[in-house]
């Protein structure tokens, strides 16, 4: 009597063995499914058909490395969806022909047909291009080239590199609310001694201040890339900024202490400064790195200083 009763134990004990691992299996299966639910999907710019705004398509790419996803959402950007009620932005004359991507920077080459849309198509085209792209982890900023030649605005100066940042959201007539600023930009010159100035045209949404935008701009680099020369190091982030009695408080994440491009350290500090003081408003610059100044930027440069306007170090005739 006493051994049936333990192997009656010993039964109930498998089980519920054997129902705790079918609970565990269950639950297990549940959290994958979930998992696989919940994984990120991309947004897909499209036009509505009056061509007044941008609107989005939820789409999950097939392709895992950085130049499939490109080629596919490029692809995308050029089907029509389904549903009638949207448009595609690139067309049979409205193509890329070519790219290249380097350290973050995308460069897409367009069919010279492109400069034949009218002036708001072509804004909502390049924000659902630069949009779109701009999803994938490798791509940081794009750049758009009418064969060789950078896109100019309409007075004529080149757009340069965007990022999604640089579009506000439009919907209805909210494209009419797209700022266009003119910025008075310090890069290097050839033997990274001096600055040379550039004035570029910049697209950016109303809620990104002009600081921001002048910051963000030294670190993507000039659109004049045969005469003028980076001055930020490319792992340079803005952690925050802000203009407070004239001063203007810019804190760079530690990327900015990298070894960057062969230019003297005044000039990277410079390079900020003086165009930071372009702008209204702003007559001194404080540079910090993780929200700190106890630093001395490439052993000369102490940034517990509070720098002014250097017109000594722009390179005559500029």
């Amino acid at each position: 009597m006493k051994e049936k009763r333990k192997q009656s134990i010993r039964l109930c004990g498998l089980l519920s063995l054997l129902l705790l691992l079918a609970l565990l299996g269950g639950c297990k299966k549940k959290e994958n499914t979930e998992a696989k639910t919940d994984e990120k999907g991309y947004q897909i710019y499209y036009l509505n058909k009056d061509e007044t705004a941008t609107a989005t398509v939820n789409y999950q790419p097939e392709a895992k490395d950085t130049d499939g996803l490109i080629q596919e959402l490029l692809k995308k950007l050029a089907t029509t969806p389904e549903g009638g009620s949207l448009e595609a932005v690139l067309t049979d004359s409205v193509f890329v022909t070519d790219y290249t991507l380097d350290n973050g920077q995308l460069t897409l080459h367009f069919d010279p047909a492109y400069q034949d849309m009218d002036w708001i198509r072509e804004i909502l085209c390049r924000s659902a291009v630069v949009r779109t792209l701009c999803q994938i982890p490798d791509v940081e900023y794009v750049s758009f080239l009418i064969g060789d030649n950078p896109l100019m605005d309409l007075d004529k100066n080149p757009v340069g590199q965007m990022n999604a940042d640089s579009f506000v959201e439009n919907t209805g007539d909210a494209i009419n609310e797209e700022t266009v600023t003119t910025l008075t930009l310090y890069f290097a010159n050839k033997s990274g001694d001096k600055l040379v100035k550039e004035k570029v045209n910049v697209t950016g949404s109303s809620n990104i201040s002009v600081e921001k935008l002048v910051v963000e701009s030294l670190i993507r680099g000039p659109v004049s890339g045969d005469t003028d020369y980076p001055t930020l190091p490319s792992g340079t982030k803005i952690l925050s900024i802000s203009t407070k009695d004239g001063i203007c408080y810019v804190n760079l994440n530690d990327g900015f202490l990298e070894q960057g491009y062969n230019v003297t350290e005044a000039v990277t500090i410079y390079s900020i400064v003086d165009s930071l003081t372009e702008l209204s408003g702003i007559s001194k610059v404080q540079i910090l790195v993780n929200g700190e100044t106890d630093l001395v930027y490439k052993e000369s440069m102490r940034l517990d200083t509070i720098y002014e306007r250097n017109l000594d170090i722009i390179e005559q005739g500029e």
